[in-house]
């Protein structure tokens, strides 16, 4: 039997088989589509608690959301299996089997029974991420958790949900953070040759945004965040410029590192011939989603969402590709370095320090601090070529 509540004529109090006094509450509304539904909880040990609750719910109701309220109870396993079930057909059969797996084996198991409206960053970081963690390696959990995050997205999108408070966690990769503490620069640098292997082999093993993205990497310079943080108006094709103005990464769009970093450089051949291609990729993805291409959208996009592309994707990539090619391991910034490292190593000297500081967005003594172990080579080179000229000299 039920009785009303004082405070409010939505809320009841009975009691359960065992005698216990307990508190619900029935509201009544309409849906989008005008028609009357009812939402209803019970189980509250309090007046107040099972008050608070409505009243949220009535709020929700009452600013539009009603797909909140009518979907409240709905669990993180119901959410995933009608998200899967929805939109799997349009997916490809790589993506398809790939998030059926990590719904299955793990999201379910780890997550399923918690309410989707109520799951919270801490108890999905204890539950699901440091679970993850303790058997698997850093770069699986980051794609697990990007699936997550993913369909997450789409419940915000179908107003089942009025946020993702998941997207800017950040995974840490313990084996990436060993790696830079334990090497220094004289190891984070590929020789050209090695550089040309390794672009054949991401042409050939990883999607054309991975590959766009590394490529941009070797053949300007850029700081990660850097390349992020470029939008499609930065590119001048016709001209081969490309000019840097911010910096994106898992913080957020801010400045770029310094004054030197507002730069604009020349883009050689490969680097604009990919783009283009690049370009027209992106055209057909984001007509997938029913959006059209603009000059000031972010270049490089996920292709599971179109959306801009998470700052520890290219990490991914490089890691496979060099396992897949045995050349050693580097980071991202090694990539930086790479390009930087090939430039002062030119056996002619036909380009300066000043001229390196100015494309790397540096000053030359961050150069010369940076470098140290490149330019002992170029005083010798200097040395040889002061010789031949006086030789050619005598000979005239």
């Amino acid at each position: 039997m039920l009785n009303k509540s004082k405070k409010d004529p939505e809320l009841y109090y009975y009691f359960n088989t065992k005698g216990d006094k307990r508190w619900m509450f029935r509201h009544k509304y309409y849906d989008e589509f005008g028609i009357r539904q009812e939402k209803k909880q019970q189980g509250f040990h309090t007046e107040k608690e099972a008050h608070k609750v409505l009243l949220k719910i009535k709020v929700e109701t009452l600013r539009g959301a009603t797909k909140q309220v009518q979907f409240s109870n709905y669990t993180v396993a119901q959410w995933f299996d009608t998200w899967y079930k929805t939109y799997k057909k349009s997916w490809k059969v790589t993506t398809r089997t790939q998030r059926e797996s990590a719904i299955r084996l793990h999201i379910k198991p780890l997550l399923g029974h918690y309410k989707l409206a109520n799951l919270d960053r801490i108890t999905y970081q204890n539950k699901f991420i440091n679970r993850l963690l303790e058997e698997k390696q850093s770069s699986t959990v980051e794609t697990l958790h990007n699936i997550f995050k993913i369909g997450i997205n789409s419940a915000v999108e179908e107003e089942i949900i009025p946020k993702n408070r998941f997207n800017k966690l950040r995974i840490r990769n313990e084996e990436e953070e060993n790696f830079v503490a334990n090497s220094g620069l004289e190891e984070n640098y590929l020789e050209a040759h090695e550089v040309v292997k390794l672009l054949n082999k991401a042409k050939e093993i990883i999607n054309i945004t991975g590959f766009s993205l590394l490529l941009l990497l070797v053949y300007t310079g850029l700081r990660r965040g850097e390349a992020h943080g470029l939008r499609w108006n930065n590119i001048d094709m016709d001209n081969r410029k490309l000019t840097v103005e911010r910096t994106r990464d898992h913080k957020g769009v801010r400045p770029p590192k310094t004054k030197n970093s507002y730069r604009t450089i020349d883009l050689d051949e490969p680097a604009i011939d990919q783009l283009k291609k690049y370009k027209t990729w992106c055209k057909k993805i984001l007509l997938s989603f029913g959006r059209h291409l603009k000059e000031d959208d972010y270049i490089f996009i996920s292709y599971q969402t179109g959306k801009p592309l998470s700052d520890n994707t290219i990490n991914n990539a490089l890691d496979r590709v060099t396992k897949r090619t045995g050349i050693k391991r580097i980071t991202p910034h090694g990539l930086r370095h790479t390009h930087a490292t090939i430039l002062l190593n030119d056996k002619e000297n036909r380009l300066n320090i000043e001229d390196v500081a100015e494309r790397l967005g540096d000053t030359p003594q961050e150069i010369q601090n940076t470098y140290k172990h490149v330019l002992p080579e170029r005083k010798k080179e200097t040395a040889h070529l002061f010789t031949e000229i006086l030789v050619s000299a005598e000979t005239k």
